[in-house]
């Protein structure tokens, strides 16, 4: 029971940090160092909040224009289908994280290989990073700085994933 108890509530500090830090931002006077930040995204992508059960996350591509903005919801991106495409899993506990304005999390590169053209729209403009939660939510979210146009078997687009925290103004 002791051991449950612990893990409940370091959840919970984290959680309190979290959320003051940076959902609740009016709290005056209130700092998150470097490597305060680091922490808490580590602990995020490589052990999970929920229940001390690691969490997956998923990686998604995108074909419609979209920039990313902190207001967006998974909805507001196209998936890309057809041409081979399938999102990948990015395994919890697999990420490279360091300190540093802003903190920031990395993934090891991941290849998608087409078989040919996609069937919706046929150009890649970016990805997208959601949890595995009934109703997905959007975690982050990259525009690319050049499009991709996969149209034959064996294209293919190399994504590093990546998870930042600001200092409370987006990137």
């Amino acid at each position: 029971m002791g051991f449950r108890f612990r893990k409940i509530s370091a959840l919970l500090v984290l959680t309190m940090a979290f959320l003051i830090a940076f959902a609740i931002p009016s709290f005056a006077g209130m700092s998150v160092t470097d490597v305060g930040s680091n922490w808490m995204l580590a602990a995020y992508v490589n052990t999970g909040f929920s229940n001390a059960t690691a969490k997956n996350l998923v990686l998604h591509l995108y074909c419609t224009n979209v920039t990313p903005a902190d207001t967006l919801t998974p909805a507001s991106f196209t998936e890309c289908a057809g041409g081979g495409y399938a999102a990948k899993i990015l395994t919890n506990g697999s990420w490279t994280c360091s300190t540093g304005t802003p903190s920031s999390c990395s993934y090891a590169a991941q290849t998608f290989t087409f078989t040919g053209a996609l069937t919706t729209n046929t150009t890649i403009y970016g990805y997208y990073v959601t949890d595995q939660a009934a109703t997905p939510n959007l975690i982050t979210s990259e525009l690319f700085g050049a499009t991709f146009t996969p149209a034959n078997n064996g294209d293919n687009e190399v994504v590093t994933p990546k998870i930042s925290l600001s200092e409370g103004t987006p990137n």
